[in-house]
């Protein structure tokens, strides 16, 4: 065992840096939850759904100094570690700190009501961004040292598994994870099958595509991609398609719904199981409710996607890791044998840990919390952390951009489009008929 894989890879490795900031920030928001408080004025997040300017001047004209004190936060620690990682900090401090301010900027847009119509989420903003001007403009070399794509990424996985707590499947309910369950193995293993059999992409890229299509496109595309370690273009072609999907199933579920007839709450569980993106399907299941002046389809819905199919994210990173590891990384099959265990500890994506970690830290606080403070655990302890997740997120996916190439983009062609495109052919009969005809009676009775 190398140096890198020992004792020093605590503290050498983007690996468990991203465990310990993770995880760090977690520990923190707990701790400040129990003393009555919260991380809440650390995560600042622009106004939401707003349509005038006067409105955005106005917060920051109350928050600026929220705003400084994140940039301080993660700008010190972001220095710190990756200097110890052996990264210099006179060339990485000035590079982060125009990735947050653009970040910042792309957050304030993507929480504009345009933008949230069409579903345009701060990461795939970000991730457009960093295209057109990565393509359009030379990246400056003093860039470089802070294009920590990997590092950002991974931080923000360990924070999402404290915001999709294990205590969220006995809320759901077993219909609601049987049905889930079923739709995400099915929808999976056909988008695999034909991206990496019909097709001939990469096993990894296969991976990314199937977990997109298969629970929740963006947190799902940047978690599977991580773990199974997939070029960072096969996580930006996937989140690019899941998107441009979502937008075309926020206007047909709802229209397909009222036709047939179905019943509002009928009509949140298939919305739940078809669409791609959380508030893309939130935007379907909200269209129909207003239209019956019920919430039951906004009930349903969460039940189905937010928590039963979202809670797939962690079991197919965690499993798609090991297969990764032990099966399609090139040192395994040069192996020509048995991976050790040690191998396998080795390359396996320390991140995961870190995810599964927070999500029983917070599953624990949950579970013993009394169900009247249910709300105040999600105000002053999810979504605080949830905002500071959504900034990991936003730097990923702008550095994402910033180093990729249309022209690496296109090497790729129409296949991963394709392969999707089968998988939302069987996703969307399947949920339609377990949600319509196996399970129908469960999620009428939801009000």
């Amino acid at each position: 065992m190398t140096d890198d894989e020992g004792i020093a890879s605590l503290w050498k490795k983007e690996d468990w840096w991203a465990v310990w900031l993770g995880l760090g920030i977690v520990v923190a928001a707990i701790a400040l939850f129990l003393a009555g408080r919260s991380l809440g004025p650390l995560a600042v997040s622009p106004p939401q759904d707003w349509t005038e300017a006067s409105r955005v001047a106005g917060h920051f004209g109350e928050a600026w100094a929220r705003y400084l004190l994140l940039f301080v936060v993660f700008a010190v620690i972001f220095t710190a570690s990756t200097t110890i990682m052996g990264h210099r900090a006179r060339e990485y401090l000035p590079g982060f700190t125009l990735i947050y301010v653009a970040s910042a900027v792309i957050l304030v847009v993507s929480q504009s009501r345009f933008f949230h119509t069409y579903s345009l989420e701060a990461p795939l903003v970000a991730l457009l961004l960093g295209l057109v001007v990565g393509n359009l403009a030379p990246v400056p070399g003093w860039l470089d040292a802070s294009l920590r794509t990997e590092y950002y990424i991974k931080t923000g996985i360990v924070l999402l598994g404290a915001t999709l707590p294990l205590t969220a499947i006995a809320t759901a309910g077993p219909v609601a994870f049987l049905q889930a369950t079923i739709v995400s193995l099915s929808t999976w293993l056909v988008m695999f099958f034909v991206a990496t059999r019909v097709f001939g992409l990469d096993k990894r890229f296969g991976a990314v595509l199937g977990a997109g299509g298969a629970v929740c496109g963006v947190s799902a595309s940047i978690a599977v991609g991580g773990a199974v370690k997939a070029d960072k273009e096969h996580v930006a072609i996937s989140i690019s398609i899941v998107s441009l999907w979502a937008l075309v199933m926020i206007f047909f579920l709802p229209l397909a719904s009222r036709a047939l007839g179905l019943h509002p709450g009928v009509a949140g569980a298939w919305i739940g199981t078809s669409e791609f993106a959380d508030a893309a399907g939130y935007a379907a299941a909200q269209t129909i409710a207003s239209n019956t002046g019920t919430e039951a389809p906004i009930q349903t819905f969460t039940l189905m996607k937010v928590i039963g199919r979202d809670i797939w994210i962690g079991i197919w990173a965690f499993v798609l890791a090991i297969v990764s590891t032990t099966m399609w990384e090139r040192g395994g099959e040069a192996g020509g044998g048995r991976v050790g265990a040690g191998v396998i500890w080795a390359r396996f994506p320390k991140f995961v840990i870190g995810f599964f970690v927070a999500s029983v830290v917070v599953s624990l606080l949950v579970a013993n919390t009394s169900p009247d403070m249910a709300s105040d655990v999600s105000a002053r302890l999810i979504a605080p952390i949830k905002t500071l997740r959504t900034w990991t997120f936003v730097f990923t996916f702008l550095c994402i951009g910033l180093t990729t190439r249309f022209r690496e983009l296109a090497r790729f062609g129409m296949p991963p489009f394709w392969a999707f495109t089968v998988g939302v052919a069987v996703n969307v009969p399947l949920g339609y008929v377990l949600s319509t005809i196996v399970f129908k009676d469960y999620w009428m009775a939801v009000h």
